[in-house]
């Protein structure tokens, strides 16, 4: 147990918050300058290749709510300037050119205590949440959420519109996963500590919750979470939205259909070229 999680811990276990003053605030910085640097991160994968939270790292981040007091927070030199009130522990993300990070402009924000490694790109507007990882290359397109410690790999696609949900609490939920050379389509939503592995792909407007069944034609199988273990979607798999028909009483009489997602082929080299990423563009 390191020193940082060792106070992270003994803080957050103080009920009285007027005990807990600067030496709280000095931990959650510190707490929040690891995560941004990637020395930390709120959910990590084990030698048998299952991802788990790190629940005292979202102690610390709720620790910072906890302390946290609402301010006033104004873009630097803005003549008007829109009228932004959060706490004040979890101010938006500075960056600057030796970062190697695109933030292109037109509205997004990253949120204090989320890592972008270098040759991220951002379009306008996304968000990026607290305790989040975004690895190198990734691009995250408009209208993109990364929530809250969702953990994403490098040279992923997040594309327009396309929603990765955070799990804060309780603390040792794991989050969204994200895995290297994924591509999430536009629309896509991605919740519940669902897993898409690595070269995984995603077409427009597949949802994935732990409940989801995912029907698998390739290997005819169904692919389901439980209450112990995520959804997972298979390494290189391509997934689209489908629907199966319900099979008994009035919805059968209606014809009635559920969406569900469907994995059709696994990833070939017509389905790399489909889905490269435009180099020229980063």
């Amino acid at each position: 147990m390191t020193t940082l999680e060792q106070l992270i811990e003994s803080l957050s276990a103080e009920t009285d918050r007027k005990k807990l003053g600067k030496k709280a605030e000095r931990a959650v910085n510190d707490l929040l300058d690891s995560l941004e640097a990637g020395e930390i991160r709120a959910a990590v994968k084990d030698a048998g290749n299952r991802w788990s939270a790190v629940p005292w790292v979202k102690r610390g981040i709720l620790l910072g709510f906890r302390i946290g007091r609402l301010q006033s927070l104004y873009p630097p030199g803005a003549k008007n300037p829109f009228s932004f009130v959060d706490k004040h522990t979890f101010p938006t993300r500075k960056f600057a050119t030796k970062d190697g990070i695109r933030v292109v402009p037109g509205g997004s924000t990253v949120r204090r205590g989320a890592h972008l490694a270098a040759g991220v790109v951002c379009m306008p507007p996304m968000y990026v949440n607290v305790g989040a990882y975004v690895g190198a290359q990734t691009m995250i397109d408009s209208h993109a959420l990364v929530g809250s410690c969702a953990q994403i790999g490098e040279r992923v696609h997040l594309s327009a519109a396309a929603q990765i949900g955070g799990v804060l609490e309780p603390v040792n939920a794991s989050p969204v996963i994200i895995e290297d050379d994924a591509l999430v389509g536009g629309n896509c939503g991605v919740y519940e500590g669902t897993v898409v592995r690595s070269r995984a792909v995603l077409a427009a407007g597949v949802v994935l919750t732990r409940g989801t069944p995912v029907y698998d034609l390739v290997k005819e199988r169904v692919i389901r979470g439980s209450v112990v273990a995520p959804l997972e979607i298979p390494e290189g798999a391509v997934v689209v939205p489908g629907a199966r028909a319900v099979s008994a009483g009035w919805g059968q009489e209606h014809g009635i259909s559920l969406q569900t997602p469907v994995i059709v082929k696994y990833r070939d080299e017509k389905t790399d070229v489909a889905t490269a990423l435009e180099a020229w563009l980063r």
